[in-house]
């Protein structure tokens, strides 16, 4: 089991790289390590003089930013609970859970505060603005006046440790909770993840010893933060290895993280498939079609020169600095993942959710897995198939260990439904393991489709070939009275170049339809295909909100 405690790792790392810059935001100022322990004391004071205890929790809603992650480290480092929620929540939900989680103090930008009604959240006793942590609410008429002096209030309480030497902070114990995160909001009110010290300090310890982070790294931090994914490798992570982090709050498009990109050089970028499937099919695939290209292409030692200009050009988009692209979140498309692969860019995957704060797979940057695999299950979890498809492996993947959640905040009949009796947390995910140790994974328990004739079809499967068609951006399939069919959103950028116009992207659709068919058994063909002109709606990690759209077939 991990010794490391998570809060003295926090501060083992600021006294560490004290001079050294840690935080910026992108149209900002920069903080250094040592003016991050002044404001996390500062918090302490503002915390104890609001009457916070431990196991209390602070809500926290913004988008990304350096007051967001200082704010994340004070509260944890205090001992109090942390609730990031995601800003593109609504009001109903961010009231929501500030009620459900039971929170006493809010921080939250002032354009989403302008926006919430405090009498629907009963359990707040102050919210304070993240812009300056000046006080905007509070219940109690003396706590204005009192925070006024934190400036020098945390000074003459905490002066002893506000040097290299002497910083400190309680240690908290690993089994405490640290952080209750919602999911999602997309299907009513979401669940309460609760994640401890440990599982934090597992994630960010297996990461840190599997990618090359060095101090004085440069990281651009674009994920939300609010997400485990991005909370954990985009800020935590780089945090504790003396990495400088760029927060992006707006966002990122191309036209935002290009330039940022240019800037900064981050050592290590984090990506979800759906940014990295764009950058191939609008930067990379249009080259690979010219057919001056597709000639070169078919003599070996041109192909090798082609390959390495692309790679090239993807490097100097990324800055032309950085070590890895770490991609997460969700499945990367197979043909896209194998290209990046063969002409030797540095790309690696990995597989998790949110119970597991988040990651449960991983592929070494230093291997080469199998395209399609998500790597191999991170030793401080154990993974299992249950009831694998005796011709195929499928089954759905469990996984128990260090970094599985306690369960969901005040819901055990949902915690029950997840956490088996053994401690086996059902993820809902198919997959298989091969006998290498790799994990693969087939698509979501409740997407798995099953024919009248007994087949279990997975639409992800089908989605990740009809990607690859010509104009095609992102797709659902769905089951309708029987039959499958397709939704499908056309990359506009390629409808251009093609000259498309009107019915004739529809025709386009309906002869990918047909090619498409011609790959699938006769059992997963699609009937019919219709056309979206509107991208499909999506969660933060930038998957499709697929129960959206089982009525518009």
């Amino acid at each position: 089991m991990l010794a490391q405690n998570l809060v003295e790792t926090f501060a083992a790392g600021i006294r560490r790289h004290w001079d050294v810059d840690c935080f910026s935001d992108l149209d900002g100022g920069t903080l250094t390590y040592g003016d991050l322990a002044n404001r996390i004391l500062k918090l302490h004071w503002i915390f104890a003089e609001c009457g916070l205890e431990r196991g209390d929790r602070v809500a926290l809603v913004g988008r990304n930013s350096a007051h967001w992650a200082v704010t994340y480290l004070a509260t944890v480092s205090y001992g109090a609970v942390i609730v990031p929620i995601l800003p593109d929540f609504t009001q109903d939900e961010i009231e929501h859970i500030v009620r459900h989680s039971g929170a006493t103090l809010l921080f939250v930008s002032d354009a989403c505060w302008d926006l919430l009604n405090e009498e629907k959240m009963p359990s707040l006793e102050a919210v304070f603005g993240l812009a300056d942590f000046s006080l905007s609410w509070s219940r109690k008429g003396r706590l204005r006046e009192t925070v006024a002096h934190a400036g020098t209030g945390y000074v003459e309480r905490y002066g002893r440790l506000l040097t290299r030497e002497g910083l400190r902070f309680d240690p908290v114990d690993g089994t405490a909770l640290a952080a209750i995160v919602y999911t999602s909001g997309t299907t009513g009110f979401s669940k309460g993840v609760m994640l401890n010290h440990h599982s934090l300090m597992v994630n960010v310890r297996y990461f840190n010893d599997s990618v090359d982070l060095a101090a004085g790294d440069t990281i651009v931090a674009f994920l939300p933060l609010a997400h485990a994914f991005g909370c954990a490798f985009d800020f935590l992570s780089p945090f504790l290895a003396g990495c400088h982090i760029v927060f992006v709050e707006k966002i990122p498009t191309p036209k935002v993280l290009l330039p940022a990109f240019a800037k900064y050089r981050p050592a290590v970028v984090m990506s979800v498939p759906l940014i990295i499937e764009k950058i191939y099919k609008n930067r990379v695939k249009p080259q690979l079609e010219s057919p001056r290209v597709q000639l070169m292409l078919k003599v070996p030692g041109l192909r090798q020169i082609v390959h390495r200009r692309i790679r090239d050009r993807l490097y100097a988009s990324f800055g032309g600095r950085f070590k890895e692209l770490v991609v997460g979140g969700a499945a990367l498309n197979r043909e896209i993942e194998g290209f990046f692969r063969q002409i030797g860019f540095n790309l690696t995957c990995g597989y998790g959710m949110t119970e597991c704060g988040p990651l449960i797979s991983y592929t070494v940057s230093n291997e080469k897995p199998p395209v399609g695999s998500v790597g191999r299950v991170i030793p401080y979890l154990e993974c299992r198939i249950a009831e694998p498809d005796p011709e195929t492996g499928i089954g759905e993947v469990l996984v128990r260990g260090e970094n599985r959640m306690l369960g969901y905040y005040h819901d055990e009949e949902a915690t029950a439904e997840c956490i088996d009796p053994d401690g086996w947390l059902h993820t809902g995910d198919l997959g298989r393991l091969d006998d290498a140790g790799f994990l693969y994974l087939t698509g979501r328990s409740k997407n798995m489709i099953l024919t009248a004739s007994g087949q279990n079809i997975y639409p992800e499967e089908i989605e990740s070939q009809l990607n690859n068609m010509p104009c095609v951006a992102e797709s659902l399939v769905l089951e309708a009275e029987g039959r499958l069919v397709a939704l499908v959103y056309p990359d506009l950028e390629s409808v251009d170049r093609a000259c498309l116009r009107g019915r004739q992207v529809e025709t386009m659709m309906e002869e990918n339809r047909k090619a498409l068919n011609g790959r699938l058994p006769g059992y997963s063909q699609i009937s019919r295909l219709k056309v979206l002109y509107e991208e499909f709606e999506k969660t933060p990690t930038k998957k499709i909100k697929r129960r959206r759209y089982s009525a518009a077939v």
